[in-house]
C-alpha cells in the first residue's frame, strides 16, 4: 500500500536511523485537483448553549460555518470546546475549515521537514485525506490535539501520562507538582505509589513511614484544588499499588471508610449528593484506585495458600496473609464503592515491548495506556461505522482495505505529531521522544455490532471485533516498520528488539489462533492475517518507529464529535436516541441501526417497520410483531429490559485485548443485585481471560449517586405504619432529585431574563429561579433572595394563587411590552413572572377569577363572549395543570414519555430518554456545565448536551 524512495536526510531523526527515504502517499478518499472542501455543502449555523436547569447561557457564538451533514451535538461540542480566541473578537475561529487547517498543517510542515514525505506532490496526498477523514468524521485525534496544534500555546498533543514515585521526600513533593500541572493543562496521569516505604517499616531517623495512603491525602488535596483544566469537574488520576506492598489493606480500605462517612454525613444532614457542597470534606475522592496483582497472587488464590507482603526496602517477606481473604476484601471495596479496580501484573508486562528499559507498573486514569514511567501517549480513534458498506448485491462488509488505508495514514500523523509536541515535564518528553508511543483504537462498535445482525455477547460479535482490532494494530506496526525504514526506529528499540519482535510474534499468533466465525469477519481477519506477516517481516528488516501503536480509549469528547452512536468498545445505551433538531428542539427517534440489523437478519421492510414502531412505543424488543426470539440478543444493549450481561463485558474485551498494545478503557457495570461473589468472579476471568485491567460498578454503590424512583417507593413500601402526632406548624415538602421543569425566557420593557419553575412530579410547583443581570449584581442578588423565599413558601405549602394575588399588579420599573403572546403587558418584572406562572401552573376558575388568561382565552372571549373552552375543545380544567406547559415539539418516532400526573416528562439526553422510556434510574452524575445526565464512556462519563467530561479528555 505504500513505497518508499530515497531521497535527502532532512531534520531531526531517531539516532542509529538509516539513511533517510520518503513516504509515497497513497489517496484513499480525494481526487486530484479537488479539494475536500469544495465537495461538500457549507452553512452557517447559530449555537446557543444553556443550561437547561436555569436558563443560563453557558455559550453562545453565531454564524459559524459546518458541512450541512455535521448534527447539531457535533457543530455546538465542536464550536465551544475547540475553536481557539475569545469568544467575541475577530481572531476566534468560526469556521471547521480553520480549525483542521489549523491542525492539518501544522502537521504537514512538521512532515514536510522531519523528511516523512517522498516529495511535495505526497505532502498535499497528506494534507488532503487528512483532511478529508476530519471533515468527514471518519477519525478525530484526542481533544489536547485540537486544543493545542497550532496554537501559541505549548504544543502538548497527549492526553494520557504515567508518572513515578520514589521513596523520598523530594520525589513525592515532585509527584505533586507534576501531576498538578497536568491537570492544570486538562489532562490525567497515574503512577504506582509500590516504591514508598510502608508504615510499617523504619526511617532512617529511627520512627515509622508514613506510607503511601497517607501521601495519597496530600494528592488528592492538591487534585480536588486544582480540578481539571479549571473546570468545575474532577482531575484525573490513578493511583496504583502492588498487592504484595505491607499497606495493601489500608489502600484497599480508602474509600470505603470514606464511603461511610459519606453516609453518616448524609442521615446528619449534610449536602453529601455530587457536587453537593460538603461532599468535598472527604478524602480520596479524585482518583481511581487499582491492586496491581501478579500471577503467584491470583495462584494463591486460586489455591487458597498464603501470600508474602514484601519489605520496600529489602524485598523481604514481612508479613504471610491469606490471599482468598485478601482477593475477597478487594471485591467488597469494590462492591461497596467501586474502589479498587484491578490490573493484571504479568500479563501485562508478558506483553511489554520494552522491558530491557524498564517495567511497566502503571496506566493513565482510565486504564488503556500502560507503558514506561514518565511517558506518555497521544490518541485517535476510527469512527467503524464509515467503513461499513453495501457491496454490489446488497450486502454488508466491512470494508478492511479502506480501513487498513486510514489505520496508515492516522499513524503517519500520530508519529509526526511527537516530532513537535511539547511536553509537561522533561522527563516525560525524554522518555516519549525515545520510545514514540502512540494510541490508535476506535468508537461505534457498539452501533457496527448492531447494524450487522451480531449481539454484543455473542461468538460472531466478539469476532468481528477481533478481527477489526486485530487489523488496525497489525497495520499500525507495519506502517511503524515502514516508517522505522524512513526516519529510523525509536530511540529505545536496540536495546529492546527481541522482546519487540517477541510481542509482534505474540500478537502475530493470536491472530492465526482466533476463530472465524462469517462471511463478515473472515474478510478482515485474512487482512489481518496478511498484516501481521508484513510486520514480522519488515520488522525483522526494519525494527519499529514505535514502543507501542494501540489502545481503547472511551472517546467522549471525540465520538460526539464524530457523531457515534456509542463510545470506544461500549455497546449501545438503548434503542431509543434523543437528537437535537437544527433551528431548536429535538425528538427522540429508533437507533438507525436498528434497521439496518433487521435487513441483514432478513426482515422485510414491512416487518421492519412494525418492529420499529414497537421499539418506538415501548423502547425495547420484546414481543415486538414478527421478530423471532432468537433475535432478540442482537439489541441487547447497556440499560434496559434486556441488558447485556456483566461476563458478557468481559469477554468482549477479552476478545479484542490480544490485538491491542496497551489496554481497554471500560467499566464492567452490574446490578445493585449483584453480589461480592459474583465480583470475585468477575476479577478472577479478567486474568484467566488474558485482560490487563478490569473495574467494576455496581449500581446504587456510592452514597452521591441519584437514588431511582423504584427504590424510594420500596423504602417507603418497608417503613411500618405508625401512629402519626399532628404538628400545628408548616412541614416543608422537599423536592425530588429529578423534577419536571421549564425555563422560559422573557423580556419586560426591554430588561432580559431567565425563569426556572420546577414542579413536584404529581403536585404542582415547588421552587422558581430567576435570572436577571451580570452573577454578583445587586439585582441578581436580590433576585436569588426572592427566588428562594418563594420557593421556600412553596414547599411549605403557600398556595400559588397566594402568591399571584399578592405580586400582580405591583407597579415598579422595568414595566411594559413583552415578548410573551400570553401576557402582552406587564407592570412590572414580578407582574409577569406570577402571570406567567398562573398560566403555567394554576387551573383555569382559579387564575380567571384572578382576571388572567392566556391570548387563545382572550381570542375567544373576543368570538363567543366566554374564556372556558367549548365541550368539544380539550378539559383544560381536567389536565389540572400541575405540572409545566410544554412547547410543542416537532413529530418523534417515539411517543410522548410522561411523568406519574400524566403531563410530558421532558428528556435532555440519551440517558434521561432511557430513564423515562425504561422508568428507571441511570446511576451517572449530572453535568456540572449543563445539568443534563451524563452517560457512561469507558471509565468516564461523558455529557451529550456540552461534551465535558468527569475526567477524560
Amino acid at each position: 500500500m505504500t513505497e518508499t524512495t530515497s531521497g535527502p536526510a532532512r531534520g531531526s531523526r531517531s539516532k542509529g536511523s538509516k539513511a533517510n527515504k520518503g513516504l509515497r502517499i497513497e489517496r484513499i478518499h480525494t481526487t486530484p485537483g479537488v479539494h475536500p472542501y469544495d465537495e461538500v455543502v457549507w452553512e452557517r449555523r447559530d449555537v446557543v448553549m444553556t443550561n437547561w436547569r436555569d436558563g443560563s447561557v453557558n455559550f453562545e457564538q453565531r454564524g459559524v460555518e459546518f458541512p450541512d451533514f455535521w448534527s447539531v451535538n457535533a457543530v455546538n461540542i465542536v464550536t465551544s470546546k475547540y475553536f481557539r480566541g475569545a469568544v467575541g473578537s475577530p481572531d476566534r475561529e468560526a469556521s471547521l475549515k480553520q480549525l483542521i487547517d489549523r491542525v492539518v498543517r501544522t502537521y504537514r510542515k512538521a512532515g514536510e521537514d522531519n523528511g516523512y514525505f517522498a516529495s511535495p506532490a505526497d505532502a498535499e496526498i497528506f494534507d488532503h485525506e487528512l483532511t478529508y477523514a476530519l471533515l468527514h468524521q471518519v477519525f478525530s485525534f484526542n481533544s489536547p490535539v485540537w486544543f493545542n496544534v497550532g496554537t501559541k500555546q505549548p504544543q502538548q498533543v497527549s492526553a494520557c501520562f504515567i508518572l513515578s514515585v520514589d521513596d523520598s521526600m523530594e520525589s513525592i513533593l515532585d509527584w505533586y507538582k507534576e501531576e498538578g500541572m497536568i491537570f492544570k493543562g486538562g489532562s490525567g496521569a497515574g503512577l504506582n505509589l509500590s516504591r514508598i516505604r510502608s508504615s510499617k517499616e523504619l526511617l532512617s531517623s529511627g520512627g515509622n513511614a508514613s506510607g503511601p495512603v497517607s501521601f495519597m491525602r496530600g494528592a488528592d488535596a492538591s487534585a480536588g484544588t486544582i480540578k481539571s483544566g479549571g473546570a468545575t469537574r474532577r482531575a484525573a488520576k490513578m493511583v496504583v499499588l502492588d498487592v504484595d506492598h505491607p499497606d495493601i489493606e489500608a489502600f484497599i480500605e480508602t474509600k470505603v471508610k470514606e464511603e461511610e462517612k459519606i453516609r453518616a454525613l448524609r442521615d446528619a444532614g449534610f449536602d453529601m449528593d455530587l457536587g453537593g457542597d460538603d461532599i468535598t470534606s472527604v478524602q480520596y475522592q479524585n482518583a481511581n484506585n487499582s491492586v496491581r496483582v501478579n500471577d503467584t497472587f491470583m495462584k494463591a488464590v486460586e489455591s487458597g495458600s498464603q501470600f508474602g507482603l514484601r519489605s520496600r526496602m529489602t524485598g523481604e517477606s514481612i508479613e504471610e496473609v491469606d490471599a482468598k481473604a485478601l482477593f475477597r476484601k478487594m471485591a467488597e471495596a469494590a462492591w461497596a464503592c467501586a474502589d479498587p479496580g484491578i490490573q493484571y501484573d504479568d500479563t501485562i508486562n508478558h506483553w511489554h515491548t520494552s522491558p530491557e528499559t524498564g517495567r511497566i507498573t502503571a496506566s493513565n486514569p482510565c486504564s488503556e495506556y500502560m507503558h514506561l514511567d514518565n511517558s506518555s501517549c497521544n490518541l485517535a480513534s476510527l469512527n467503524l461505522m464509515k467503513f461499513l458498506q453495501d457491496d454490489e448485491a446488497g450486502n454488508q462488509r466491512f470494508d478492511a482495505e479502506r480501513f487498513a488505508k486510514v489505520v496508515e495514514l492516522v499513524i503517519t500523523a500520530m508519529d509526526i505529531s511527537i516530532c513537535f509536541a511539547d511536553f509537561p515535564t522533561e522527563k516525560i518528553g525524554e522518555t516519549t521522544r525515545a520510545f514514540r508511543q502512540l494510541g490508535i483504537g476506535y468508537a461505534n462498535l457498539g452501533a457496527l455490532l448492531m447494524a450487522t445482525g451480531h449481539a454484543y455477547d455473542s461468538d460472531g460479535g466478539r469476532a468481528l471485533a477481533g478481527a477489526i482490532t486485530s487489523l488496525m494494530t497489525g497495520t499500525s506496526y507495519r506502517r511503524s516498520a515502514e516508517l522505522a525504514a524512513v526516519v529510523g526506529p525509536y530511540e529505545g528499540y536496540a536495546r529492546n528488539a527481541d522482546a519487540h519482535k517477541r510481542v509482534m510474534k505474540q500478537h502475530s499468533d493470536a491472530n492465526a489462533a482466533a476463530k472465524r466465525m462469517d462471511d463478515l469477519d473472515t474478510p478482515v481477519w485474512a487482512a489481518a492475517t496478511e498484516a501481521w506477516q508484513d510486520v514480522l517481516r519488515l520488522g525483522e528488516k526494519s525494527g519499529f518507529r514505535n514502543a507501542q501503536a494501540s489502545v481503547l480509549a472511551p472517546t467522549g469528547t471525540i465520538g460526539l464529535m464524530m457523531d457515534c452512536d456509542t463510545t470506544g468498545v461500549e455497546p449501545d445505551l438503548a434503542l431509543v436516541k434523543f437528537k437535537k433538531l437544527v433551528g431548536g428542539g429535538s425528538m427522540q427517534i429508533v437507533n438507525n441501526t436498528v434497521p439496518k440489523a433487521l435487513k441483514r437478519l432478513g426482515y422485510q421492510q414491512e416487518q421492519v417497520e412494525a418492529i420499529v414502531a414497537h421499539i418506538a412505543d415501548h423502547g425495547n424488543v420484546i414481543d415486538a410483531p414478527g421478530l423471532k426470539p432468537e433475535h432478540y440478543e442482537v439489541f441487547d444493549c447497556a440499560m434496559g429490559e434486556r441488558s447485556i450481561s456483566p461476563m458478557g463485558h468481559v469477554r468482549m474485551m477479552a476478545a479484542a485485548q490480544p490485538f491491542l498494545s496497551g489496554a481497554i478503557s471500560k467499566t464492567v457495570n452490574m446490578p445493585e443485585s449483584a453480589t461480592v461473589e459474583e465480583i470475585e468472579e468477575i476479577y478472577f476471568e479478567g486474568w484467566k481471560l488474558g485482560l490487563k485491567a478490569l473495574a467494576i460498578y455496581r449500581d446504587n454503590c456510592k452514597v452521591g449517586q441519584p437514588l431511582s424512583a423504584k427504590k424510594k417507593e420500596e423504602k417507603e413500601q418497608a417503613e411500618p405504619e405508625v401512629e402519626k402526632v399532628v404538628e400545628y406548624r408548616p412541614v416543608r415538602k422537599r423536592l425530588p432529585k429529578g423534577r419536571p421543569g421549564i425555563t422560559t425566557s422573557f423580556t419586560v420593557g426591554g430588561a432580559e431574563g431567565y425563569m426556572t419553575a420546577n414542579s413536584y412530579p404529581d403536585d404542582g410547583l415547588g421552587e422558581v429561579f430567576l435570572k436577571m443581570s451580570k452573577q454578583g449584581s445587586t439585582l441578581a442578588g436580590m433576585m436569588d433572595a426572592f427566588s428562594i423565599a418563594v420557593s421556600v413558601g412553596l414547599q411549605y405549602g403557600v398556595p400559588l394563587e397566594t402568591y399571584v394575588s399578592k405580586f400582580t399588579n405591583m407597579r415598579f420599573e422595568p414595566a411594559g411590552m413583552t415578548d410573551d403572546p400570553d401576557v402582552r403587558m406587564a407592570q412590572s418584572i414580578v407582574d409577569y413572572i406570577f402571570r406567567r406562572l398562573a398560566l403555567d401552573f394554576l387551573p383555569f376558575e382559579t387564575r380567571s377569577a384572578l382576571g388572567i388568561h392566556s391570548a387563545e382565552e382572550r381570542q375567544r372571549h373576543l368570538e363567543t363572549g366566554s374564556y372556558e373552552p367549548a365541550e368539544d375543545e380539550v378539559d383544560v380544567e381536567g389536565l389540572a395543570q400541575s405540572a409545566p406547559r410544554h412547547v410543542d415539539a416537532p413529530k418523534s418516532d417515539v411517543s410522548q414519555p410522561r411523568t406519574a400526573s400524566g403531563a410530558p416528562r421532558e428528556a435532555h439526553s440519551s440517558t434521561e430518554l432511557v430513564e423515562i422510556q425504561l422508568g428507571l434510574n441511570a446511576d451517572a452524575p449530572l453535568c456540572f456545565s449543563c445539568g443534563t445526565k451524563m452517560r457512561r464512556a469507558g471509565s468516564c462519563y461523558l455529557c451529550e448536551g456540552c461534551g465535558s467530561t468527569s475526567g477524560c479528555s
